[in-house]
């Protein structure tokens, strides 16, 4: 039994707003794409950025890194605040703050300070998280998966193009630029989400202190959340061993930021896994979708390591890699979604902060093993997490596929 304060469920919206909440999924799966994509501008362009700014690609690494911190002290300190707020003006805001953090990046004169500005802008983009909860407060419980699957693959076409964006954009316009015009993307997106959401209020506001200190007691009360938890923080720390490392890797094949950027595009063929999965997430046991994700994701490293040389082989790999990881990410998401309503944005804030301190993990681990192992030992390293993320399905308790 979770200690956690509980408020009563999200009372219906008004018949009024119901057309304008169905449009309302597909709206948040563009925005969460076009968000999300913040924290991943600077990957392909990495190499770019070291040269630019006199640094080592490790120390360049630390930046990146303090992006994916930021972004896990945004989830902690800010998504949890939809339990007790209006939705839709924490987002607007967290938008606005966004386009703010991206504009002064454009313009740092130093690492020291892109490093400050890197871990700023983690922060306030954590939107995407806000968003998640917001669509499945849209609809019925027995479309929660499929509404989950759409916001998601969003998401992940926002990570991937992102990288396709700004590693086209950089060799054409620069890193400053590629960051500016980010920038005025975000503006747009807060305006269009103030004009076209409806709002969400909590029926009881609660405090931010305490909705903080409740959350404890939500990790606590909830032994499925703490091993999801677990499960998606492996599955992304080998997806960011890959993509946070790609840019030096294929710099050394003797291509640029460009062809970094395109491995993007390819990896969106992944994105076909989100709305298959989210269909079969309430008919397959959970765990199985998460074994499945891993071991794909495991595969993927295996064709890294063997196609180092060869831009097809790369291209293979980046398919399995983002179906996987998107595959077992949603079926985690599909899970803890399911466990009490009452504590949504706090149960995601849990789950999405261990999922990004992985990926944080994932980033420095790698761009340190880059450095003494080169290509062969970032592939060892993302097999090993993937290997990880199955230690805690190994254990008898199941979730149910009704979740």
């Amino acid at each position: 039994m979770s200690t956690a304060v509980v408020s009563p469920p999200p009372s219906p919206l008004p018949a009024a707003q119901s057309q304008q909440a169905r449009r309302g999924v597909p709206l948040l799966a563009v925005v969460t794409g076009i968000a999300v994509a913040n924290l991943y501008y600077a990957q392909p362009l990495a190499a770019m950025m070291a040269d630019s700014l006199h640094v080592r690609p490790g120390t360049l690494g630390v930046a990146l890194m303090l992006c994916q911190i930021g972004y896990a002290l945004g989830m902690l300190l800010l998504v949890p605040l939809g339990d007790g707020r209006e939705r839709r003006g924490l987002m607007v805001t967290a938008a606005l703050a966004s386009a703010v953090a991206l504009l002064l990046m454009s313009v740092a004169p130093s690492y020291p300070a892109v490093a400050a500005l890197s871990l700023v802008l983690g922060f306030a983009s954590c939107l995407p998280q806000m968003a998640v909860p917001f669509a499945v407060g849209l609809v019925p419980a027995e479309q929660r998966g499929r509404a989950i699957g759409l916001v998601m693959g969003g998401l992940l076409a926002g990570i991937l193009l992102s990288r396709t964006v700004s590693g086209v954009l950089g060799g054409v316009v620069g890193w400053r630029a590629t960051f500016a015009l980010a920038a005025g993307l975000m503006a747009l997106t807060a305006a269009v989400m103030r004009l076209a959401l409806p709002l969400q209020r909590p029926p009881q506001p609660l405090a931010w202190s305490t909705i903080l200190a409740s959350l404890l007691g939500v990790v606590r009360g909830e032994p499925i959340l703490r091993r999801q938890s677990i499960v998606g923080a492996c599955g992304f720390a080998a997806f960011s061993t890959f993509w946070s490392t790609l840019s030096f890797h294929v710099t050394r094949l003797g291509y640029g930021s460009k062809t970094a950027g395109l491995f993007g595009l390819i990896g969106v063929v992944g994105v076909a896994a989100a709305p298959i999965v989210g269909r079969v997430a309430g008919r397959v046991r959970p765990t199985l979708i998460n074994q499945l994700g891993l071991a794909t994701v495991l595969a993927s490293f295996v064709v890294f390591a063997a196609g180092a040389r060869s831009l097809v082989v790369l291209a293979l790999g980046v398919v399995l890699l983002d179906a996987g990881a998107q595959s077992t990410h949603l079926a985690n998401q599909t899970i803890v979604f399911g466990l009490n309503p009452t504590l949504r944005n706090r149960i995601n804030a849990v789950y999405m902060v261990s999922f990004f301190v992985g990926g944080a993990l994932g980033t420095a681990a790698s761009s340190f093993v880059w450095e003494r192992a080169g290509w062969t030992g970032v592939c060892v390293l993302g097999a090993a997490f993937s290997l990880a993320g199955q230690v805690p399905l190994l254990r008898r308790r199941d979730v149910p596929a009704s979740v």
